[in-house]
């Protein structure tokens, strides 16, 4: 028999033998769950902890200022947004962070990502 091979099931398109090209992969883009804007000095100020998220579980509250991301300085919110996409997602990350009390205090985090 010659010409196009008869579908399967009646009302489906015969198959093709084209190759397929499988789909790209999305980006991972590491997030903490937190909502940042400049602090007054330097840093990082969080004004919203999602929760639960990684910024909740490490033990950040809205009122903190995130001053170092790593190893990375954070002199505003933008410096913090780029650290975490540079982050990881699911390997622990040392923070550095000034309380609304004053006081300071390292905590550890580990960015997860949004699907």
């Amino acid at each position: 028999m010659d010409g196009p091979s008869a579908p399967a099931h009646p009302g489906t398109a015969p198959s093709s033998t084209a190759p397929t090209t499988a789909p790209s992969p999305v980006p991972v883009v590491a997030t903490l769950g937190l909502e940042a804007v400049d602090a007054e000095k330097a840093g990082a100020l969080v004004v919203g902890v999602h929760v639960p998220g990684p910024g909740y579980t490490a033990g950040l509250v809205r009122g903190d200022v995130l001053l170092a991301f790593g190893r990375t300085r954070i002199d505003t919110a933008g410096d913090l947004a780029r650290a975490v996409a540079r982050a990881r997602a699911g390997r622990e990350v040392e923070l550095t962070v000034r309380h609304r009390s004053g006081g300071y205090q390292q905590l550890t985090a580990v960015p997860g990502v949004v699907t």
